[in-house]
């Protein structure tokens, strides 16, 4: 490349980030301009095609069309390039001993039903049952009285209930702790699933050779006064061959647990009633970092 062809490349970009500088909004003008800086470098390094440039602003569009109240199909891009989990791991700075977070997906929903000890969130998904429990403490230990743990999950099938269309509300609800920072739920044993992948974000994956499987895991999200909230989920330490290659890169290893199968004939907590069938059994302390 010719020093003429990369002094009118370099005054092109300098022409861009000088168009910020009369913004009174000092953040939004300094993520501006790094998003320009980084954005005409990757064009100046891979020298970018027009038709390629116009083939990703057809995908962008293709993710854009797909997405309503029920599917949120950039979340699924974010997820699978990575963006989702560097930014909760940028704003989740590391404190010792605090239970690591990793990304919140697209299927949470506000307003679940709230539970108490022993009841199952399950509402008739499909499933193993699964007996979860664990107490919540700040990060020198103290227990976390009253903190609400949000929990959702999909079911035996791979899909959430928002995923079907008939209204349902199941295999998702909230719980709090009782006085000493203690929780105890019926969930199902998580079993891996794929991302939707039957839009631009699933051809996406197809074209790079990455598969759309995420390994088997409970979400959580955890919040108390004075503390910062925790949005985290916890995997089934098999995985079931899905570990090292989640999709939306979202395995810590310290939340790899062990759901350990119960025989039929072992007595369930809290009274439950499995029919004659296998159950497991997670225990999962969750520790806050304070606010």
């Amino acid at each position: 490349m010719s020093q003429e062809q990369r002094l009118r490349e370099q005054a092109l970009t300098d022409r861009v980030l000088a168009s910020f500088g009369a913004s009174e909004n000092e953040r939004l003008r300094d993520v501006m301009r790094a998003l320009v800086e980084h954005l005409h470098g990757f064009i100046r390094e891979v020298r970018l095609t027009e038709q390629e440039w116009s083939t990703a602003i057809e995908f962008l569009t293709a993710v854009g069309h797909i997405t309503d109240d029920r599917r949120q199909e950039f979340i699924l891009l974010s997820d699978v390039l990575g963006a989702s989990m560097q930014v909760v791991t940028v704003n989740n700075e590391a404190v010792s001993s605090e239970t690591e977070a990793t990304v919140f997906g697209p299927f949470f929903v506000d307003g679940s039903p709230e539970i108490t000890y022993g009841d199952d969130i399950s509402a008739g998904a499909s499933g193993q049952p699964c007996w979860v429990q664990g107490k919540v403490t700040d990060t020198d230990g103290n227990p976390l009285a009253h903190a609400r743990i949000d929990v959702w999950q999909a079911d035996d099938d791979g899909f959430y209930d928002v995923q079907y269309d008939d209204g349902r509300t199941a295999a998702r609800a909230h719980i709090f702790t009782d006085t000493q920072g203690r929780y105890g739920f019926w969930a199902l044993t998580p079993t891996p699933y794929p991302i939707p992948h039957d839009g631009p974000v699933g051809r996406f994956l197809e074209a790079v050779g990455r598969s759309p499987m995420r390994a088997p895991h409970l979400h959580f999200m955890v919040a108390a006064p004075g503390m910062r909230t925790l949005v985290t989920h916890i995997f089934v330490r098999d995985g079931a061959g899905h570990l090292d290659a989640d999709s939306v890169f979202g395995v810590r290893d310290s939340l790899i647990k062990d759901f350990v199968v119960q025989d039929p004939a072992t007595p369930p907590p809290a009274g439950r009633d499995v029919g004659g069938r296998e159950w497991a059994r997670v225990e999962f302390d969750i520790s806050l970092a304070p606010n």
